[in-house]
């Protein structure tokens, strides 16, 4: 069973995973100027966004990957989850807006975006698989290092704090004489 794909338009709570994708239906020069801070945030309609969260380019930058296999290839996605949206990234020209679920700080949040800002589509990140079985080796478990006895450790310690205790006396007496000696 698939999970539902994402409404680009609305950011659940605490959402993360999930990236969306706006074509920018506008002049360049506009669409750069999306690349300002706060301007991102102004035409999708919300208060605030993480800038370093959204991408902002010409389609044409992609070359021969383009935005499916950027989508693949930049963010993980599953080429099958991508495969209903193909025939359509593909016809896409002009700029496009790519947005992280982290742009929004985990906050809950209905877009609005600006007539010129159309949704293309949302698409789930691969998530880190943390499932992994017990840890095997003798080294991963605490406390299994060597330990140096009380003495040792306290021996060590004061050689440490004389060598450097030494070395700022030497610098401090190469000083005194270099003044002695100007």
């Amino acid at each position: 069973m698939t999970a539902p794909r994402p409404d680009p338009l609305r950011v659940g709570p605490l959402e993360v995973g999930v990236v969306r994708l706006f074509a920018l239906n506008m002049p360049a020069e506009r669409a750069r100027f999306l690349r300002e801070p706060g301007a991102a945030a102004q035409v999708l309609g919300v208060e605030e966004l993480d800038d370093d969260e959204v991408a902002i380019f010409p389609i044409r930058d992609l070359g021969e990957m383009g935005l499916a296999g950027y989508l693949a290839e930049g963010f993980g996605i599953d080429p099958a989850q991508l495969e209903p949206d193909r025939a359509a990234l593909e016809t896409l020209e002009g700029w496009v807006m790519v947005v992280r679920s982290r742009a929004f700080g985990g906050c809950e949040v209905t877009l609005h975006p600006d007539p010129a800002v159309r949704p293309v589509g949302a698409w789930v990140e691969p998530g880190v698989d943390w499932s992994g079985g017990p840890l095997e080796a003798e080294s991963a478990h605490m406390g299994t290092a060597p330990r140096k006895s009380p003495r040792e450790a306290r021996a060590q310690a004061r050689m440490i704090g004389a060598s450097v205790f030494a070395g700022v006396m030497a610098i401090i007496i190469a000083f005194v004489i270099w003044l002695v000696l100007r």
